[in-house]
Order: structure tokens, then C-alpha cells, then sequence
């Protein structure tokens, strides 16, 4: 679709350099040296005169849906309990019952105003970046003194909630509970959230957040962490599903054996070969790299456009996973070889999440082909 030249990649905005009331006055620059990480930072007030984005009615109603993860966990004198979703209203307990907690999963994926909140995040790269998800807790609700393998900034948005937060050696769990809760949890800090703070945690400190009132809401922004050998699954898949080699393995050296269940050392260093030189085509690594990374999530479907294609102002769906390198542009699991001036107006619509009228009616007749391609498969819509 693009020509092959190499492209440059864009500046991006806002600066990282600029103040952000969202991390206390750091930059986003100062925040990853300095906390991203490493440790963590207590933020009064990052959004002040904070609202929340959705009505309680409205959060159960999304837990309600098929298509939105959701779970509902409850705290007893006689121990915990935990349900997938979704769940009708008369499903969950009483608002005036201590103890329990409803999480509603990526939201941002379902509500515009919170896809919105989510891009505040973006001086992390997209593909760190994971979803917003939205706990609601009666008096005293939580999910337990607990760590994370990832990174996650704890937004709240009604209510209060009591953080204990540590670093926590021992990582030994409760045995027969349904959550993952530490079973010695040693917390080193407390802090009570109002509407507007915010607090960032690192991975693998340790925190139990307790409901203090009836309406505790609280937003967790989320961020991937690949686990090494699972990403490394899903690259080697997607490359051998590409290689175009038949090449049979042949042993005309082969003697006569005694042990014929020993495996041949000739077809060990075949597989190895053969291992080898897929991990050589470090193009075809990055198209898989690119394609995992952008790969919708589970239940994510688009909707078809109402209108007719029309080379104008696009955005992205709240839904579409857009990233680019050096020579690719990816979309929702797609690949394309990418440079030239359309393959930086690709990287500034991965950047920006939108183009404008003049942007759109320059590019080539093949860069709109592309556009309206993912107008009609609902990856991007008119404005």
C-alpha cells in the first residue's frame, strides 16, 4: 500500500517535558525516571473536581452485558466468594450490605468519557497501556491485601478508600481462597483517597484498598506486562504460520540402530536449524510483534458504519489498537509495509487517534483506499 521508503516518526503531543497536574507537577519525563517502576507516588488532588464518568445504574447496567467482563466479590466472617459475570440487578447483594465489591473490566473499551481518561496515560507507549477498570464497593469492600505483576494507577472517583500499601517479601497466598490474597501482608504506608486523588503503584507492591462508606468507586488504569514465554509463543506462531519453507528433513547418513526410540541428534539440529532461521527474518519478527500487540481484546466486536465512505475527517474507534515502527503500521492485528508522507500521516493517526479533512484528502489514492477499508470494517469513523 506504501511505498518502501524508511519513515521518520513523528513528534508526538502533549511534550513530555510539560507539567502535569495528573502526576503532582512532575513531567511525564521526571514521573518515568523517577517513580515509573520503582516506586510509588501518592497524588492529591491529579484531577481536581473530579466526577465520575458513570452513574452507579449505569456501571451495573454495563455488568449486566455479555460482551463486558465483570465479577463480583464479597467478604464474610466465613471467608470470600467470588462470581463471573454478568450479573442482573436483583443478582447483587444490597447496596447497604458491608463487604462487597463489583469490578467492571475495560471499560474504556465500552465508554467514550472513559477511552478518554485512558489517553491521559499515553505518555506511556500504547503498547504498555491496557484499560480502565471500575470497582464499586459498599462499606468496608475490597478484593483483599493483594500485588500486581503490573503497573496500575488507582484513581478515586466517589467515596473514600483506605490504601495500605508495602513492599511485600513474602508473597505466600491464602490456600482455598478464591483471589490471590496474601497471607502475611506487612503494609509499610496508609493513605485515604478522596474523589480526585490518585495513587501509583509499581509492580509487585503490595496493597489492600478498604470501602469507607456506602459509595466508594474507584477507576484502576491498567498496563500490559507480556509474560515473556507466552509472548514468545504467540511470535513464533504467527511467523511459522508465514514461512514459506517445504524444506523436508533428510538423513541419507542414517545407519541401522539398535535403539530405535532414541531420538536422531540429525533431527534435533534440523529443528534447531530451522528455529534459527525463522528468528533470523527480524522483518518478519516485527510484523508479529506488531500484529500481537495490536490484536483486539476477547468479546470486542465492531459495529458497521451507518453512512457511506466519504474522504474526510476519520477517528479511531475507542476499540482500535494502532501502533506503528519504523516501517510498519499496524491495526487490530493487521500489518502493512509503511513509508513515505503516507506512512507518517499513518503514524500521526496511531498518535493523534484522528486526522483531519486537509490530512485525509492529501494522502495517495492508496493510503484512502486503506482509511475507507477500515471505515467499512468500523476500525475508524468520520467526524
Amino acid at each position: 500500500m506504501f511505498t518502501s521508503e524508511t519513515a521518520r516518526l513523528p513528534a508526538t503531543a502533549p511534550s513530555p517535558d510539560a507539567p502535569s497536574p495528573l502526576l503532582g507537577g512532575l513531567t511525564p519525563t521526571q514521573f518515568m525516571r523517577r517513580h515509573w517502576q520503582k516506586k510509588p507516588l501518592l497524588i492529591r488532588q491529579a484531577i481536581p473536581g473530579f466526577e465520575p464518568l458513570l452513574s452507579r445504574t449505569q456501571l451495573f447496567d454495563l455488568a449486566s452485558q455479555e460482551a463486558v467482563e465483570s465479577r463480583l466479590i464479597v467478604r464474610k466472617p466465613q471467608g470470600w466468594t467470588l462470581k463471573q459475570g454478568p450479573f442482573k440487578r436483583n443478582g447483587l447483594p444490597p447496596f447497604k450490605q458491608a463487604g462487597w465489591t463489583l469490578l467492571v473490566q475495560g471499560v474504556d473499551q465500552h465508554v467514550d468519557a472513559a477511552h478518554e481518561l485512558l489517553k491521559r496515560f499515553r505518555f506511556v507507549p500504547d503498547a504498555r497501556l491496557d484499560d480502565l477498570m471500575i470497582s464499586w464497593a459498599s462499606e468496608g469492600g475490597g478484593v483483599g491485601p493483594h500485588f500486581d505483576s503490573y503497573d496500575v494507577f488507582l484513581l478515586q472517583a466517589t467515596g473514600q478508600r483506605r490504601w495500605r500499601i508495602g513492599r511485600q517479601k513474602d508473597l505466600t497466598l491464602q490456600p482455598g481462597v478464591p483471589l490471590k490474597i496474601l497471607q502475611n501482608f506487612e503494609p509499610e504506608e496508609e493513605h485515604v483517597l478522596e474523589a480526585g486523588d490518585m495513587l501509583y503503584l509499581p509492580p509487585r507492591w503490595a496493597h489492600d484498598g478498604d470501602a469507607l462508606g456506602v459509595d466508594c468507586t474507584t477507576y484502576s488504569i491498567g498496563f500490559r506486562a507480556p509474560q515473556r514465554g507466552g509472548l514468545a509463543g504467540e511470535l513464533l506462531q504467527r511467523m511459522a504460520d508465514e514461512l514459506d519453507d517445504e524444506t523436508l528433513y533428510r538423513d541419507p547418513g542414517q545407519a541401522a540402530t539398535a535403539h530405535p526410540g532414541a531420538m536422531p541428534e540429525g533431527l534435533e539440529a534440523f529443528a534447531v536449524d530451522a528455529l534459527q532461521r525463522l528468528l533470523a527474518e527480524r522483518q518478519s519478527l516485527a510484523c508479529a510483534l506488531g500484529e500481537v500487540m495490536t490484536e483486539p481484546k476477547p468479546r470486542i466486536f465492531f459495529d458497521e458504519p451507518q453512512d457511506d465512505w466519504v474522504a474526510g475527517a476519520v477517528r479511531l474507534d475507542r476499540r482500535t489498537r494502532m501502533m506503528y515502527d519504523l516501517r510498519h503500521v499496524f491495526i487490530n492485528g493487521e500489518g502493512f509495509r509503511a513509508g513515505g508522507a503516507d506512512a507518517r500521516l499513518m503514524q500521526r493517526l496511531a498518535d493523534e487517534r484522528c486526522l483531519d479533512t486537509r490530512q485525509v484528502q492529501r494522502a495517495s489514492e492508496g493510503a484512502q483506499a486503506l482509511l475507507q477499508d477500515w471505515f467499512e470494517a468500523g476500525w475508524l469513523h468520520r467526524v
